[in-house]
């Protein structure tokens, strides 16, 4: 502070700087400051000379760097506030005016300097807008980071129709990279579908039902989505009835093939493989990739892909393996040809869990479930990773490596279930149990099974239900003392259930 102080006239330019960025151009800085270009120079040549700033390039198409974010704080923090607040007003106007492709392509930084400027209902609109650019590019941290910035600004302003309708539509937004990042079960996502409920039902009572009719039904899939991942088969099965009902009196065909996509899933889940598999030849029908893919953000996935996956997942158990394995890689086909991580995401885990594991074939499983891994690293995915640990878990047991099995798959649990997830736990529960079999570990093999059965039958999970029994007939003949009656009557139990 004190060597900014010296430099006089310069210190206003270190200030107008600091307001902008740590980083910032020649260009802005001028159309902000309005001063004589052999001014503007000589004031940042002070700077440069001082040690406080870096310069790239040659004036007017130089940019400037403060040497050190401490530098650029006590430039900011020297200005008072009203001064700062026209401030930003100036830079805001400066980019919008002479820079429309830096508020076209960044909103968030003209966002920024909206708010510091208290332009509360500018900024809301503008942080809005930059969530749902995030969330298109699949920047799911930063898609939320900007949507509840959007919401709490206009939580703060007088509330008129249009402000109460991009509310509601930033509301929804925001449901879909909470559901990725925090897990579909976490509080976090199902406090966002809540509130968007409420937020459309103030609105419909004063006479403004949403323009949008999409977000009712985005609603209804975070909803049903949170009790799929928490899985509860009959909450499940009632939203998708709800779904498809609603899509069919409004004779909507994107939400009637999201539906069919849902009741799919649903039923599937609850061992209703027949059912299943028709409902989602129903939603395969129904795809339109070019009119349907930019709605991943609004339904958790691409429809299509996630419909082929499950449907992939149902034929290798109903006992057609080629089928399964042509849906898996025309799933992974159409998610390649997008740039959407939540799909993406999706797709690896069950084409490595329900078809490339399935088959034998574990080379594939294991690199899809380590993309998958990586994928959902990068995106700040809980859910996803230990979706991937899991898989890799399986393959670590099936491959010979008990040990780590173990290790793998019990660290996968822990980080799943803080996500609030339970779905699929009841099938990986007998791959654990199986390789604590292999080590001699045979009470922790039984506690994995019966814990495997229980919740199968509290959250109607039953589409694994007959491997569970086979694992345990597997394990009564792997004991210290084999019971044959004890694995017959399982393996019976297996052979009815399938």
């Amino acid at each position: 502070m004190a060597r900014l102080d010296r430099l006089g006239p310069a210190k206003e330019m270190a200030q107008i700087g600091a307001a902008i960025g740590r980083e910032f151009s020649h260009a802005l800085l001028a159309a902000v400051v309005h001063k004589p270009e052999a001014e503007l120079n000589s004031a940042l040549d002070r700077l440069i000379a001082a040690g406080l700033l870096f310069r790239q390039g040659v004036p007017p198409h130089a940019t400037y760097l403060f040497k050190h974010a401490l530098v650029q704080d006590a430039a900011y923090g020297m200005l008072l506030r009203e001064p700062r607040r026209a401030l930003h007003a100036r830079i805001a106007d400066a980019i919008e005016s002479q820079f429309p492709e830096i508020a076209e392509n960044q909103p968030e930084l003209l966002a920024r300097h909206c708010t510091e400027a208290d332009l509360i209902e500018k900024a809301a609109l503008l942080w809005g807008k930059a969530g749902q650019r995030s969330l298109s590019r699949s920047a799911l941290v930063e898609a939320i980071e900007q949507l509840t910035r959007a919401l709490r600004q206009f939580a703060a302003l007088p509330a008129t129709p249009a402000l109460r309708r991009e509310q509601i539509k930033l509301q929804v937004a925001l449901i879909n990279p909470l559901m990725h990042v925090k897990g579909y079960a976490a509080p976090e996502p199902k406090a966002a579908a809540e509130r968007a409920r409420v937020l459309i039902e103030q609105a419909e009572a004063l006479g403004e039902p949403p323009d949008d009719p999409l977000l009712l039904f985005s609603v209804l899939y975070g909803f049903w989505a949170a009790n799929t991942i928490a899985f509860n088969g009959d909450a499940v099965l009632e939203l998708s009835e709800q779904f498809v009902a609603l899509a069919e009196k409004q004779r909507a065909k994107v939400p009637l093939m999201v539906g069919h996509r849902l009741m799919g899933h649903s039923l599937l889940c609850r061992g209703d493989i027949a059912q299943s598999r028709a409902h989602l030849d129903r939603a395969i029908s129904l795809y339109e990739p070019a009119e349907q893919r930019p709605l991943a953000t609004r339904f958790g996935q691409d429809a299509g892909p996630s419909a082929l996956i499950h449907r992939s997942w149902a034929m290798w158990v109903l006992g057609y393996p080629e089928t399964a394995l042509s849906d898996a890689h025309r799933a992974v086909k159409y998610v390649r040809e997008s740039d959407q991580a939540a799909t993406l995401m999706f797709v690896l885990l069950h084409g490595s869990l329900f078809t490339h594991t399935f088959r034998g074939d574990y080379p594939a499983a294991s690199a899809q479930a380590q993309e998958l891994f990586a994928v959902a690293d990068a995106k700040g995915a809980l859910l996803w990773k230990a979706a991937a640990m899991f898989v890799q878990g399986c393959i670590l047991g099936l491959t010979g490596r008990a040990s780590d099995a173990v290790q793998t798959i019990n660290s996968a649990i822990t980080l799943y279930q803080s996500t609030g997830s339970i779905i699929h736990v009841p099938y990986f529960l007998p791959y654990l149990a199986s390789a604590y079999a292999r080590l001699a570990e045979f009470k922790d093999a039984w506690r994995c099974i019966g814990e495997a059965m229980s919740m199968m039958k509290t959250t109607k999970e039953k589409w694994c239900e007959a491997d569970i029994y086979r694992t345990a007939g597997e394990i009564a003949l792997m004991s210290p003392e084999p019971d044959a009656a004890k694995a017959q009557a399982y393996f019976e139990l297996a052979l009815a259930q399938a």
